[in-house]
């Protein structure tokens, strides 16, 4: 009987097997993961886990019997210690070994780390994983003082959801302004005003000197009081969230020989420099037809899906390029922010709606080409757009900019 292993079990390794019963392969499907829990989504996890809108089991990627009733084996809480990719072969941890015709790598990332003094200390935290958020949950409603490093998404979505509980919130970015490097400055800083307006305490251009706990001893046994900043500010704080970040879990693949170079380089079919190695999601740096340039490692839910399915696929050998336009959401306050496509400082940007309002849509051309777009409260808008810029559309500006007509609507002619 042919085996499949997945190594990982977060969204692409669980949708990856899913597929593999899907499209009908009958032979042993294997999951393995450090963690001990099913595959299960990330998105959930800064906000309705936080806000307790939603449990850790509504989380979950399939219901419990669903591995079960699809013969897939859970092999959870497990380590892989090496993948020996030439006698195809997985060893676990625990000394056990898995032969297998083909793997997957879905061995998602990590956060990045950092490093200084004091980061050690009780209350000092990352989210990454279920555990992490009901930890951080806990300690919110224990009425925490939280202060969050890094002004990135899974920030700022933790920020909102603790405002929402009625604990103080602290921001601390690097940069000029939370979320720039991805929105740019305009919608950015109508963001950050946003926040601020609800009370988000938000401190740009500075970065984390130490953080200071009570008491002495081991940084294990004493809990986190106070953030100081490299402007010297201090910041009291019962629970720190550090979110500057996230590093790819490559090194796996690194010991076993496989082509790397930040994320596992894969193809345009998610195969990896060995023909029965695969990869995908978070991990799997790929070569993106609609993005041109370099390959990209991209972290998103909707990458790590569909990249999980494509690559379930080529290892069954029905396999098709995978090449999507990125797509993305956030949920912060009563905010919905969705992009798709990448933009560029130069791009032209054309807007639509009220951006004052907090209802509006940027869409961003190249040289005449719909290369992006960046909706506030206007999904439909980024639906549309997305398609366009699969296309390569070339929209009618002024068309583009009237809010009353469909973004479907505005493209007068198409690339070929």
């Amino acid at each position: 009987m042919a085996t499949h292993v997945i190594v990982g079990a977060g969204l692409a390794g669980g949708r990856a097997a899913g597929t593999l019963r899907d499209e009908g392969f009958e032979g042993r499907v294997v999951l393995v993961d450090a963690e001990p829990h099913p595959p299960y989504e990330r998105p959930p996890l800064s906000k309705e886990l936080i806000l307790g809108t939603k449990q850790p089991a509504d989380a979950r990627l399939f219901p419990e019997p669903f591995y079960r009733d699809n013969d897939i084996e859970l092999l959870l809480g497990a380590g892989v210690a090496r993948l020996a990719p030439g006698e195809h072969r997985v060893e676990l941890a625990d000394g056990a070994t898995i032969e297998a015709d083909k793997v997957l790598l879905a061995t998602g990332s990590r956060p990045r780390p950092l490093p200084v003094p004091g980061a050690g200390l009780r209350g000092v935290h990352h989210l990454r994983t279920l555990d992490d958020a009901e930890t951080i949950r806990a300690a919110l409603l224990d009425g925490a003082a939280l202060a969050v490093v890094g002004g990135g998404f899974i920030g700022a979505e933790l920020a909102a959801s603790a405002r929402a509980l009625g604990n103080p919130v602290t921001m601390v970015e690097l940069d000029d302004l939370p979320m720039r490097r991805v929105l740019g400055d305009d919608i950015a800083a109508r963001l950050t005003r946003f926040h601020r307006e609800r009370g988000v305490r938000v401190i740009t251009r500075v970065g984390v000197e130490r953080f200071e706990g009570d008491g002495g001893g081991r940084p294990a046994d004493r809990r986190v009081r106070r953030v100081v900043t490299t402007g010297g500010q201090v910041i009291d704080a019962d629970i720190v969230v550090v979110g500057i970040g996230v590093v790819p879990n490559d090194e796996l693949a690194a010991r076993s020989g496989l082509a790397v170079g930040d994320g596992v380089l894969v193809d345009a079919f998610c195969a990896t420099s060995h023909p029965d190695v695969y990869a995908a999601g978070d991990v799997a740096r790929h070569p993106n037809p609609m993005l041109g340039g370099p390959p990209v490692r991209l972290e998103h839910f909707q990458n790590a899906q569909n990249q999980g399915i494509a690559a379930a696929r080529s290892m069954l050998g029905k396999a098709t390029p995978y090449g999507e336009v990125p797509w993305f959401w956030s949920d912060q306050y009563e905010l919905n922010i969705q992009m798709s496509g990448h933009p560029r400082p130069t791009d032209t940007v054309v807007w639509r709606g009220e951006p004052d309002d907090m209802r509006f849509t940027a869409c961003y051309l190249r040289d005449g080409v719909l290369v992006a777009a960046i909706g506030v409260g206007r999904p439909r808008d980024v639906r549309a757009a997305t398609r366009l810029i699969a296309d390569r559309a070339r929209p009618d500006p002024d068309l583009l900019a009237d809010a009353s007509v469909d973004v479907r609507h505005t493209a007068q002619r198409r690339e070929s």
